[in-house]
């Protein structure tokens, strides 16, 4: 490979690695063709960028970063892939379908501004929630007090509604 060509994948890892909130990298080694497009296939319908990359390239690109990827220095061994997504754990639970087989097997993954190493994240990783299901849970909670409120004052008007109507029935 030139060096041009190269230098064009570093910097266009160094993008995606400004673009892309977070990743994962993967050891696809133990994967036959078949599966690797399995896999591209359930990538895309989950809107991850998965990109298989030289591990000396990927260093590169993580030197060139902003960010302190020296962590993940000592993963880049083997056959890597990398998974780029927008939401955190959206790759650590399509990574847990197919860890089963054991195979793809996690490296590292830069996710919510953490680094984690080894295989044994997966589990932490995939329970990281997404922006969007933490504000689901902040609404619930908010409207929590407001439908109690509601429905006391229900409960309650009803109550006085019968109380009336019991008492403008008494015969005097």
């Amino acid at each position: 490979m030139r060096k041009e060509v190269k230098d064009t994948i570093i910097v266009e890892l160094g993008e995606k690695l400004k673009a892309y909130p977070h990743f994962y990298l993967v050891d696809v080694s133990g994967l036959n063709a078949a599966a690797t497009s399995n896999l591209r296939r359930k990538c895309f319908k989950n809107d991850i960028k998965m990109v298989v990359v030289k591990n000396t390239l990927l260093h590169k690109a993580f030197e060139a970063s902003d960010i302190d990827f020296e962590p993940l220095y000592s993963t880049l061994k083997g056959s890597t892939a990398v998974m780029f997504a927008n939401v955190a754990n959206v790759p650590a639970k399509l990574l847990k379908d197919y860890t089963k087989e054991g195979i793809p097997a996690l490296k590292a993954a830069y996710a919510e501004e953490g680094i984690y190493v080894g295989a044994e994240k997966l589990e932490e990783l995939a329970s990281i929630k997404s922006k969007n299901e933490v504000i689901a849970e902040i609404v619930a909670l908010l409207q929590s007090p407001a439908k109690n409120v509601v429905s006391a004052l229900q409960s309650g008007a009803n109550t006085i509604h019968g109380v009336l109507k019991t008492l403008g029935e008494r015969p005097e």
